[in-house]
């Protein structure tokens, strides 16, 4: 008896019907309030909140116990105390974004690096260096002008967006295992999660973003928006031929300050009603 063969799809058959899987299941959400700086991209995301903030808690808890074990965890308390005073201010204006965000578990951390750095992991798991602080020897506006860009990428959920496109390009998990919550895809999440946060650049519209959030809530805890501008300076002068680290993964600088300029003076109301309270 003959049997018909049925030839295998080709790969990019294949390929293409895996793709409309992975569309088929990405959310359209609207993470954040425009605020006063009209942010209101909506965003394509593959991946759960729940999912990412999990595996975001893991990803922080890992960087700690590095830091700790190196002995370069919140050594000077002054430092840390200081850092944690501008997170406090901060972190009632992200209510402005998202009502949630004042009641995340909010954690901030200062980490002894010579690097010029500074991150905030999704739910809001923040880590300052030092080289930030004493290289740039920033004034108290210039470091909430770092830590609210940091924040605003928490706020707008860069890091669950780039790890969703990541899943969606096949880079990193299965659709069979870590977006089905099997096997170890909640380890491989949480590495994805520290590079999308540490490790990798983000994208110039991340960035822009960041930046114009990141006034904003500088501006509502009292902080002089205009900081920004030169805490950006500051750290093009620190970079030289090779940029500090927290630059270069920032785009170009000459159009960055005349945004930042310009979104700073449209904060100033906020920043003098602040400073009025």
């Amino acid at each position: 008896m003959n049997q018909t063969r049925i030839p295998k799809a080709p790969r990019a058959l294949a390929a293409a019907l895996l793709a409309t899987l992975v569309l088929a299941s990405c959310e359209t959400v609207q993470t954040t309030q425009p605020g006063a700086v009209g942010v209101d991209r909506k965003q394509s995301m593959l991946l759960s909140s729940a999912q990412v903030d999990k595996s975001a808690a893991l990803a922080y808890q890992q960087e700690m116990k590095k830091a700790a074990a190196k002995k370069a965890l919140n050594r000077d308390a002054a430092q840390v105390a200081r850092v944690r005073v501008i997170a406090l201010r901060l972190i009632p204006g992200t209510a402005a974004f998202r009502p949630d965000a004042p009641k995340w578990a909010w954690e901030t951390n200062v980490i002894t690096s010579n690097d010029v750095n500074a991150w905030c992991m999704p739910g809001g798991r923040m880590a300052v260096y030092t080289g930030l602080i004493e290289k740039l020897k920033v004034t108290d506006d210039e470091l909430a002008a770092v830590m609210g860009h940091e924040i605003a990428h928490a706020l707008r959920e860069h890091g669950r967006e780039r790890a969703s496109q990541a899943a969606a390009q096949g880079m990193v998990l299965s659709v069979g295992g870590a977006l089905l919550g099997l096997g170890d895809g909640g380890v491989q999440l949480a590495q994805v999660i520290t590079d999308v946060t540490i490790n990798l650049p983000n994208s110039r519209e991340h960035e822009v973003e960041a930046d114009r959030i990141g006034v904003e809530l500088a501006a509502r805890a009292g902080y002089d928006p205009h900081a920004a501008v030169t805490l950006w300076q500051k750290m093009g002068q620190a970079g030289g031929s090779a940029p500090p680290q927290f630059l270069s993964t920032h785009p170009s600088p000459q159009n960055r300050q005349k945004d930042l300029e310009e979104y700073a003076a449209r904060v100033m109301p906020l920043y003098d009603a602040a400073r009025k309270r």
